[in-house]
């Protein structure tokens, strides 16, 4: 029995950082799982759910909008604050297993995470562990899914805002438009996001330009 673990939505401009792990016999986990940003909703769904069947346990950790807005903190200890959380829901005394590397440092991050569980754990952290580490994989599969439907939860709130990512047209858009009509950023936006502060900025230019 060991252990995966690794985060989805450290990246987006909107919304909570999750993270799982995946205690399990690698051997007894379905086909096809991997990096859950190659595989499609649906089949991520279906997996997470075999995952669950199979797995010894399953643990999600999740890193809110405010935490990742405190100015006392940076992304990096966020990150390994998630990986150790879930990790604390799955640990035991002689657990081994694999964390996909959140810092340049993979053996830095690794020592990181095991510092911040109770449990005495042996943790090996890699880059690309999703795509090479079956149970990480799984962790990456679950987490991508707990964050699929905390976006979900967002669209039912605010209407369609789009995946999250700064890169997405649709996700702007929303942000431009709750900007222009609140005069505020939305609780769900990460404020001290440099695309918050674009939208921002651009609002407050196209209110100058009306006089």
């Amino acid at each position: 029995m060991r252990v995966g673990v690794d985060e989805a939505g450290k990246g987006p401009v909107l919304g909570s950082m999750f993270a799982a792990a995946v205690r399990a016999d690698p051997a007894a986990l379905p086909d096809g799982v991997g990096d859950s940003k190659g595989i499609a909703p649906d089949r991520r769904r279906r997996l997470d759910a075999d995952i669950r069947t199979v797995a010894d346990a399953v643990s999600v950790a999740e890193i809110p909008v405010e935490r990742i807005d405190d100015p006392e903190t940076d992304m990096n200890t966020l990150t390994v604050a998630a990986h150790a959380g879930a990790l604390a829901g799955v640990a035991r005394d002689g657990l081994a297993g694999t964390v996909d590397a959140g810092d340049t440092d993979a053996d830095r991050f690794g020592r990181r995470v095991a510092d911040r569980v109770e449990a005495a754990v042996d943790l090996t952290a890699e880059h690309g562990a999703d795509e090479s580490d079956p149970l990480v994989g799984a962790a990456s599969i679950v987490a991508k899914v707990a964050r699929d439907g905390h976006v979900a939860a967002l669209a039912d709130s605010y209407g369609d805002v789009g995946s999250g990512y700064p890169s997405d047209p649709t996700t702007r858009e929303f942000l431009a438009d709750y900007v222009d009509a609140n005069a505020e950023l939305p609780d769900c936006a990460r404020a001290s996001w440099a695309t918050c502060a674009d939208v921002l900025a651009a609002a407050e230019q196209s209110t100058l330009g009306e006089f």
